[in-house]
């Protein structure tokens, strides 16, 4: 195995592209179509709407009217009408806030719609990786099994020459069938895993098998830069903010409306069928009151939270860029250990076969020497999955792979 790993902390720079990935282009457009992230992109368009709602102000004309007939004694009956068109009238001040916080909504909608893409991102890569280490596990065990079966045959026929005994043609059947058995497991893990996948993510084609996984390295010089780029380009601490913002505007405009808008308009009536005619201005002002009052505080305790919320919000981001550096750096000690054990493991079982050929070693002997190398290889593809794995995630974070076109964040501060 070549140790390549040496430049994830050298900031030796390699390709980006992973050869064991699909295409950038392919899962990014998987990614924009997924229906997760096509119900945020709706939100937004919802976010819009609400914009142009505030923006344009629910001050609208209000027309009242009565029609009725007096009847007065002496003289006659009569049909009477009045009528009242009024309009309220954004006082000075608010129509701005109303249209900073449509503005702001379209922020944070717009950023929980990238932050859903981001978790949709983070859960493809969760399965792909499941298929590629089931797969990579399925290899080694189809291998292991076609050795085991080789030297099965050889016992079979050295006890055919009466050259081995039946108990070592029993104990190389056993360990061929265990080898066999767990192929089989490690075949219905990678199905599976290809089912989950496929049916979550059915835009991504995918081949009957999944190509070898790679040797892990890194995409960039320095790995310090991707653990800040999770902070400076988190959607999750955007979305956070905008809406801290937009909630503190919209407490501003409560307490502004402590002060009542007021309605203008105009009335024409008719008395006494007609004889009695007149037009005038009118006009109207609620009083605040108590329902006021609680309404601006309730909107100055929902800033406040938000504001709450945003620091929380930005100590887990950090908390998850730390964590995703942290697991980068020890899976690949982790890989890098197993490698050294898988080899070591290996050369040991090819002596120990040697030996058993030349008559110095017991087969029980070659066989447990076997089957040490295949757990120590299995543990060596798992450590390099959950590195590759914690490598993607990391980038992922940061936002350096599989970026929309929409996300303002994938070009380096």
């Amino acid at each position: 195995m070549i140790l390549l790993t040496a430049s994830l902390l050298a900031g030796v720079p390699v390709a980006a592209q992973r050869p064991d990935l699909p295409p950038e282009a392919v899962v990014a457009r998987a990614l924009d179509d997924h229906p997760a992230v096509a119900a945020a992109r709706a939100r937004i368009d919802s976010a819009r709407a609400q914009e142009r709602m505030l923006r344009r102000g629910d001050q609208e004309f209000v027309f009242q009217g009565t029609a009725s007939r007096r009847s007065i004694e002496g003289e006659g009956d009569y049909a009477e009408f009045d009528a009242n068109v009024t309009r309220p009238i954004r006082l000075p001040g608010k129509a701005a806030m109303d249209r900073e916080a449509g503005a702001l909504g379209i922020d944070v909608a717009h950023n929980l719609m990238e932050d859903v893409r981001h978790q949709t991102a983070l859960a493809f890569s969760d399965l792909w990786h499941d298929w590629l280490i089931a797969d990579a596990l399925h290899r080694n065990d189809i291998a292991t099994s076609a050795n085991l079966r080789d030297a099965a045959r050889a016992v079979g026929r050295r006890a055919e020459l009466r050259d081995a005994a039946a108990l070592e043609v029993d104990q190389a059947g056993s360990a061929l069938a265990a080898a066999e058995a767990q192929a089989s497991a490690s075949l219905a893990e990678r199905e599976e895993a290809r089912a989950r996948l496929a049916m979550n993510f059915p835009d991504i084609p995918l081949p009957d098998q999944p190509p070898a996984m790679s040797v892990p390295s890194f995409p960039i010089d320095n790995v310090e830069e991707l653990r800040g780029y999770v902070v400076r380009r988190s959607h999750e601490i955007e979305a956070a903010d905008r809406e801290a913002k937009r909630l503190a505007v919209m407490a501003r405009r409560t307490r502004a409306d402590r002060l009542p808008d007021p309605s203008v308009g105009v009335r024409l009536f008719s008395e006494r069928g007609g004889l009695e005619r007149g037009a005038g201005l009118v006009a109207s002002i609620p009083f605040g009151g108590g329902y006021r009052r609680a309404a601006g505080d309730q909107a100055d305790a929902q800033a406040s939270s938000a504001r709450l919320e945003l620091e929380r919000v930005r100590r887990e981001v950090e908390a998850t860029a730390s964590a995703d550096l942290s697991n980068v750096r020890t899976r690949q000690t982790v890989w890098q250990a197993m490698l050294r054990s898988a080899d070591s493991a290996s050369a040991a079982a090819d002596r120990t076969e040697q030996g058993y050929r030349l008559g110095a070693i017991d087969l029980a002997d070659s066989l447990l020497a076997r089957r040490q190398a295949n757990d120590a290889r299995r543990q060596e593809i798992q450590a390099r999955g959950d590195l590759l794995r914690a490598i993607t995630k990391l980038r992922v974070d940061a936002h350096d792979v599989w970026t929309s076109g929409e996300d303002v964040h994938t070009a380096a501060p």
